[in-house]
């Protein structure tokens, strides 16, 4: 499936965590699950939710809410399967819920605000104004868990507590 219809729009899967909206071209989402466990993986940056079992590989899943700062969600979460076909890494982002897909025209996108803080400016990839508000449109090459790695503006690692939760 194509995720530009014209040349001049794209086709975005719009998705919330916490309060905001945003969005991902659709030809960078291999799949959306439902909600999975995922397996906690033991002294892991916070932002990393865990392991899951995806035909047949593991693959490692991000909390896009440790991303933004925000807390655990305590009910289930979806998992969007993102790959970065520049790097060749596939992971999962973990979400609170998917909307749909929309119809964005490329022209309405605005780079993101200076007055972002580093670790928004570094995530996000532009905003757009939408009928259900601002949706910020976010980009897999940013979102590779190697490269959040090396950024170092995300990772202190979880601090062991009681029940294996961080």
């Amino acid at each position: 499936m194509s995720g530009v219809a014209g040349g001049d729009e794209v086709m975005m899967c719009s998705f919330r965590a916490g309060a905001g909206l945003f969005g991902i071209d659709t030809r960078q989402i291999c799949e959306v699950l439902g909600a999975m466990a995922s397996q906690p993986v033991p002294l892991a940056p916070r932002y990393i939710d865990g392991v899951v079992a995806y035909r047949g590989e593991v693959l490692t899943t991000l909390s896009f809410r440790a991303l933004l700062g925000l807390e655990r969600r305590a009910q289930g979460s979806c998992v969007l399967v993102l790959d970065d076909e520049q790097s060749e890494e596939r992971f999962g982002l973990v979400v609170d819920e998917v909307g749909g897909v929309v119809m964005m025209e490329l022209s309405k996108f605005e780079a993101n605000p200076s007055t972002l803080d580093e670790r928004s400016m570094d995530l996000f990839d532009g905003t757009c104004r939408t009928e259900s508000g601002l949706m910020v449109r976010l980009d897999p090459a940013r979102l590779r868990p190697s490269r959040l790695a090396a950024t170092g503006l995300f990772g202190k690692t979880r601090q062991v507590q009681s029940g294996g939760q961080g």
